[in-house]
């Protein structure tokens, strides 16, 4: 593409894949609410992280894209074959539903209730979770918001406040999922019980 020669410089190329969690790990189990994404490349990205992170299902609200476009799979590569999701009209009565049935919700926001998602973290006990991811201009449903357990949020070093919708949700989502199994793993036990 440049016009300077090509030279190869080894062997063929090895995939070099990611290594695989155990389930005897025992992480929270994670669900995903998606309100309102607008963008279908995000939905996308999102079934891939999702997939690596082991997220249990994937409820698509609003107007956010399901896999029946065609450019959502462009980014989702396969993930989202193999991620369980389901579509719903209303983010806020889901959101309830879920409530209902024992799951806590999380919202992935900003603003002044937002505690930095590794804080957060400390209250992880292994039950099953909800991240709320909002619309990337809008955010969460406030109507969700005032559902919530927690509101988290991803500590911004720069001038910029936020992140990329998809990016923050793979932070997000993947320090759900193993900040639970560091700290039971550094917890002080003895014969398994917990030394308090």
């Amino acid at each position: 593409m440049c016009g300077a020669p090509v030279q190869r410089v080894s062997g063929p190329y090895e995939e070099h894949k990611s290594p695989k969690f155990s389930p005897d790990d025992a992480p929270p189990r994670v669900l995903v609410l998606l309100d309102n994404i607008r963008s279908v490349f995000n939905v996308g990205s999102i079934f891939r992280t999702a997939d690596g992170a082991g997220v249990e299902h994937l409820s698509l609200c609003g107007i956010t894209a399901t896999p029946d476009n065609p450019r959502l799979k462009k980014t989702a590569l396969g993930a989202h074959e193999s991620v369980p999701w389901s579509f719903h009209r209303n983010a806020f009565t889901t959101a309830q539903q879920m409530k209902s049935s024992g799951i806590s919700l999380w919202a992935l926001e900003g603003g002044p209730a937002s505690v930095p998602i590794s804080h957060a973290c400390r209250d992880l006990d292994g039950n099953a979770i909800c991240l709320v991811v909002g619309n990337e201009i809008c955010g969460v449903d406030p109507g969700i918001l005032s559902m919530c357990e927690k509101i988290i949020g991803i500590p911004m070093g720069g001038i910029k406040t936020s992140l990329n919708t998809a990016v923050a949700f793979g932070i997000a989502v993947y320090t759900l999922r193993f900040q639970y199994e560091r700290q039971v793993r550094s917890t002080p036990r003895i014969d398994g019980q917990v030394i308090r």
